[in-house]
């Protein structure tokens, strides 16, 4: 019998396959008394360290299947021969709707007419518009080509970078070339040694004045204290949902500046989350049990 750890009841993916057992582990509770047994483990969606804190108490483990895209927070945790899987493809509608949300909110100053509306102010003025600019998009996997979905329509050019180049898209070193020309860019890397810090005070300053950073990968891609730099001097624009340090300390310069807008992170946190995730639970587990090959392994740095 195939022992498996899942953060919500089975029921919710129609059971598991012959041959398994489910039991519910969501790190806000004691460990099942399967601990010894689990052999594939989908850990909580949620960044509580208790949810990768428990992995070295898993002597059978050999699958460990995330239901984030990025794995930089687990990753450490994983013991040699256990197979990690991330959620490609889940977040991909939530984030890339999020992405282009905040765009367009700050474009737009949709954050100005809320606090006006706080006061009763009617602030007439003509604002930004996405049509007719160019959009960068820094990491074209799939969050990225999904951005580029939802934005075909809005009468914008996109460029595309990701690590290798391809049809279409360009490498990183490209970037001093294409962040001049781009009105908006938008950050859909993981975060790996070569993305760190990657938005750095020379990134940004190839950035055009009043240019709008969107991140919408990790905050640890961004050098905060350049981002301050910025947007302190009034002459770039960001719309974050991920900050470095997250959460965001209260007296952060980033909340007092108008010129900033922030998400909490809530980048894959829709109602469309669940029904994909489960799809990829249920399937993942249905290969395990027939012994095909899983979706998503990462065995190198992304």
């Amino acid at each position: 019998m195939i022992k498996v750890w899942l953060p919500f009841d089975a029921k919710l993916i129609g059971g598991v396959p012959e041959g398994m057992r489910a039991d519910f582990f969501d790190a806000r509770g004691h460990l099942p008394n399967s601990a010894d047994q689990v052999e594939f483990y989908v850990p909580d969606y949620r960044f509580d360290p208790r949810v990768v804190e428990v992995i070295p108490a898993l002597p059978a483990l050999r699958v460990v299947q995330t239901l984030t895209a990025g794995v930089d927070h687990l990753r450490p945790h994983v013991p040699p021969g256990v197979l990690l899987c991330n959620a490609r493809g889940v977040h991909d509608t939530s984030t890339a709707e999020l992405a282009v949300t905040l765009t367009l909110a700050a474009l737009r100053r949709i954050p100005d007419f809320v606090r006006d509306a706080e006061h009763g102010r009617w602030a007439f003025g003509i604002h930004e518009s996405l049509a007719d600019k160019k959009v960068l998009i820094v990491g074209y996997g799939s969050i990225g080509a999904a951005v580029e979905r939802r934005l075909t329509g809005f009468e914008c050019e996109v460029l595309r970078v990701a690590r290798s180049a391809r049809d279409g898209v360009a490498a990183l070193d490209a970037l001093p070339d294409l962040l001049p020309q781009a009105d908006v860019v938008i950050l859909t890397v993981p975060v790996t040694a070569e993305t760190t810090a990657m938005v750095d005070a020379r990134f940004l300053a190839l950035m055009h004045d009043d240019a709008l950073l969107v991140n919408v990968a990790r905050g640890l891609v961004v050098d905060t204290e350049a981002l301050v730099a910025e947007v302190a001097a009034g002459r770039l624009q960001a719309a974050l949902d991920v900050t470095e340090p997250e959460p965001l300390p209260a007296d952060h310069p980033l909340w007092r500046n108008p010129r900033v807008l922030i998400s909490p992170h809530v980048g894959g946190a829709s109602s469309a989350f669940w029904p994909r995730a489960h799809r990829l639970v249920r399937d993942q587990l249905r290969r395990y049990a027939a012994g095909e090959p899983l979706l998503n392994q990462i065995r190198a740095e992304y």
